[in-house]
């Protein structure tokens, strides 16, 4: 599979008409039995959640809190699109407790841009929380438990094929090599030896490097300071077709899920 090479300089790629997918995504998820919550209206547009809880709440041991989000970046089509799809599909683990938030910049894909109407990268506004959607969206997760894994779906317009960075701190069992193998199967994966700057293998980012020494925060950042002690950050290679990234981020969603409900 080749790269399109129609990325010079960012995103000039497909682009989706986000209030029709959010619409769909939020009725597929009412229709199979999970609750929508808003926490933020930007004119009118809404900035909503998603709950399901277990579907087997007799099970003997906790069930695992799983947390995805996507869309923090407005010319990022493939991750509101990976999230329609896994309702769609809704082959969830039962035995999960699920949140999800489709779509955390919808001002940005109005203008097919990284940032939101007021030009600011949401993805390194959550150590100082300066924007609306971020202030709103790390207000309703104080409001929630802690999670047992968090995903957060993105695409790099630069890179060569998917790659994953891993928060894991503790040192626990890590999914990320089951999630790149699993996208391997419909996607390419970026094998570089330096991705973004940091050293990689086989498609797979682990930082060494303290939150605290950043002075902007991604999502993942603050999920990991607050929330979870698991994080997946995605990335799905934009110059490739949109069904193939959409395809690599679904797979390594479900690669994800499999792996921490075993």
């Amino acid at each position: 599979m080749q790269r399109l090479g129609i990325n010079q300089g960012g995103y000039f790629g497909e682009t989706i008409k986000l209030i029709e997918v959010l619409q769909e995504i939020e009725a597929t998820a009412v229709a199979h039995g999970w609750q929508s919550e808003d926490f933020l209206h930007l004119g009118s547009v809404r900035l909503f959640a998603l709950r399901r809880p277990p579907r087997t709440p007799d099970t003997p041991n906790p069930a695992p809190r799983i947390y995805v989000s996507s869309g923090i970046h407005g010319d990022e089509p493939a991750g509101p699109l990976a999230m329609l799809r896994l309702l769609r599909e809704n082959k969830w683990p039962a035995n999960s407790d699920l949140w999800l938030c489709p779509c955390l910049n919808p001002s940005g894909f109005v203008l097919n841009r990284r940032e939101n109407a007021k030009g600011i990268d949401l993805n390194r506004d959550y150590r100082h929380l300066q924007s609306d959607e971020v202030r709103a969206h790390a207000d309703w997760l104080k409001r929630q438990p802690s999670f047992d894994l968090c995903l957060c779906l993105h695409e790099d317009w630069e890179s060569q094929g998917f790659y994953v960075y891993e928060l894991n701190p503790d040192n626990r069992p890590s999914l990320a090599e089951a999630i790149v193998a699993e996208v391997a199967k419909v996607c390419p994966i970026d094998h570089s030896e330096i991705i973004e700057s940091r050293p990689a293998e086989g498609g797979i980012i682990r930082p060494n490097l303290d939150p605290r020494s950043r002075s902007e925060w991604p999502e993942a950042f603050w999920l990991i300071t607050h929330e979870t002690r698991l994080s997946y950050t995605l990335e799905a290679p934009s110059d490739f077709p949109l069904k193939t990234r959409v395809d690599a981020l679904v797979s390594g969603v479900n690669a994800g899920l499999k792996g921490i409900a075993a």
